[in-house]
């Protein structure tokens, strides 16, 4: 008897090798099973378990700390006091200067690291020789401790031996040396100019890695249609990226709102804590031992970023990028 193999080939397999009977062939689910379901949750229970204990629990114990008046300098009196903490920090003659200070520091860092980062991104696509030693020492900052960054920097903007002065009066742009740290103006330029230096490494990963998933051949098609540089770059390279850029640029406004390490460095909030963002003055707080008012300040860090992470995600819409 003979059998038609194109018939055979057509019809699924109906085989019950897989566990609990389900299906293997193409095309065919296997069946979610309570066994399948109880080995799902030992591999993830430990991760949960972990993220629990060291994450979810300190947040919620921190968290009830804000609305007690919980002072290390006298643990006597933890009584309830609502939400006196938070009125403190806004009565505070300081505060509204630090969130001014901390919008600076964020709009100021990251506009120069997108546009330095994607300038980068789009040299390190081309194909040169040695690109990839290129790439290693454009990317090697990233892997350095930001708080050696910031004494690093500390050095090269010092007043009296510092490289930065030296190479504007060897330039002939000063004539007298710059106080960088210790004029409130310079300092923030200062910081800010460091913090841009650290995070040019992170855009240049994220949009080389995006424009290397683009394809080929919409850019040979471009040139087909006559469309120039500019033209294919806002057409073609834009939005085949905008859902990697979107989110790239919400993690690292997330990441230089939490980003303490460069300023702490170079002026530790100095001078006369001019310097001083919304994380850095949490952290003095913390020093001073009034950990009521500094929960009460990572609440609302908390709760600002969440508010602008939603109302971010609802205005770029990176979902819709690539329909």
């Amino acid at each position: 008897m003979t059998v038609d193999t194109k018939d055979a080939a057509a019809r699924p397999s109906t085989r019950r090798d897989a566990p609990g009977g389900a299906r293997t062939s193409t095309g065919i689910k296997r069946r979610f099973n309570a066994k399948t379901a109880l080995t799902l949750l030992a591999f993830l229970a430990p991760a949960a378990i972990f993220v629990g204990i060291f994450t979810y629990y300190p947040m919620i114990s921190g968290s009830q700390m804000a609305f007690r008046n919980w002072n290390l300098n006298d643990l006597s009196d933890t009584s309830w006091v609502g939400f006196g903490n938070f009125q403190s920090l806004f009565d505070a003659p300081e505060f509204w200067g630090i969130v001014r200070n901390t919008v600076i520091w964020v709009v100021g860092s990251l506009i120069p690291q997108v546009v330095i980062g994607f300038a980068v991104a789009l040299f390190l696509k081309r194909r040169f020789r040695m690109r990839g030693a290129y790439q290693a020492m454009i990317f090697f900052p990233w892997a350095v401790s930001g708080f050696l960054i910031g004494m690093l920097f500390r050095w090269m903007f010092n007043a009296e031996f510092g490289v930065v002065n030296d190479l504007l009066m060897k330039a002939g742009l000063i004539d007298s040396p710059i106080p960088w740290l210790a004029e409130p103006g310079f300092a923030m330029t200062a910081i800010i100019i460091a913090n841009i230096w650290y995070g040019v490494t992170f855009f240049a990963i994220m949009i080389l890695a995006a424009l290397q998933s683009v394809s080929d051949e919409m850019y040979e098609a471009a040139a087909l249609d006559g469309a120039g540089k500019v033209r294919t770059f806002f057409n073609i390279t834009l939005p085949s990226i905008a859902t990697t850029l979107a989110l790239t640029i919400l993690l690292r406004v997330i990441w230089i709102f939490n980003f303490p390490d460069i300023i702490f460095a170079m002026t530790g909030g100095g001078p006369a804590d001019q310097t001083h963002i919304i994380t850095t003055y949490m952290i003095k707080i913390t020093q001073e031992g009034d950990y009521g008012k500094a929960s009460a300040l990572g609440l609302i860090v908390v709760v600002t970023l969440m508010l602008f992470a939603a109302f971010y995600l609802m205005a770029v819409r990176p979902g819709k990028a690539q329909r």
